[in-house]
């Protein structure tokens, strides 16, 4: 496997993506990974290193800065609110990080999705409500709400939401909403819910009851498998 650190720039900000791929003569499909509220860490490193594995190049994306990282959970709420706040600049960092993507030497371009975890499962929404050229995007445990800009755009990918049915961040109106949204706009959609599951399942060190956030093997067992079979399917249709 061969990996490396790619720097790119936006809005004057130093960002870094981490990308692995087995080594080959032919390009691949391309695969974002939006991180969590923390920052690009080794969860979503090892998750590069996963997808390659799988056959796809896997591309960690940076949203934050060149080795900017929350460590509580004050510093990375701080770091998640300007991007919540403004959605139309978050969505802008991550067009840069899939053009940056989309001309690496091992990345067949026309091949592209992303997956996302918590922060990063809205992320890899709001990049398919803009209507960028996705084959598909996975939300795990990610925020399903819709941001204003994109309510007119046509939505190119299919989509797969991985979720936890008592995550008390997203409440079952909201994901009744996310349906409509998603039903409305003639979308291929899928919601997976995890029955006694919460927020941030597929991260071993998600450990907070009073936040909700606990870790949940069977389920992420479950949501990784869905993953990969997603993936197949819009990879190979």
């Amino acid at each position: 496997m061969k990996t490396e650190v790619l720097e790119y720039k936006h809005a004057g900000s130093s960002l870094e993506a981490f990308i692995a791929w087995e080594k080959t003569h032919e390009k691949r499909p391309g695969v974002l990974i939006f991180h969590a509220w923390s920052g690009r860490d080794e969860f979503v490193l090892d998750k590069a290193k996963w997808l390659a594995q799988l056959g796809y190049v896997g591309i960690a994306v940076d949203l934050y800065g060149k080795g900017v990282l929350g460590r509580s959970v004050e510093e990375n709420s701080k770091l998640m609110e300007p991007f919540i706040k403004d959605r139309k600049y978050l969505l802008d960092r991550m067009q840069v990080a899939l053009k940056t993507a989309q001309h690496h030497a091992a990345v067949d371009g026309q091949k592209m999705a992303a997956i996302g975890f918590c922060f990063g499962g809205l992320c890899a929404l709001d990049l398919a409500r803009s209507g960028a050229l996705l084959k598909g995007v996975v939300s795990l445990h990610g925020r399903l709400t819709a941001p204003e800009h994109s309510k007119k755009e046509k939505v190119h990918a299919k989509v797969l939401v991985l979720h936890g049915h008592d995550d008390p961040m997203v409440p079952p109106e909201q994901v009744l909403a996310f349906e409509k949204e998603m039903t409305e706009k003639g979308i291929d959609w899928q919601v997976h819910v995890y029955g006694r599951t919460q927020h941030a399942f597929t991260n071993p060190e998600a450990n907070d009851p009073s936040m909700g956030t606990i870790y949940n093997p069977v389920a992420e067992k479950r949501a990784f498998q869905a993953t990969e079979n997603f993936l197949s399917e819009i990879f190979n249709p």
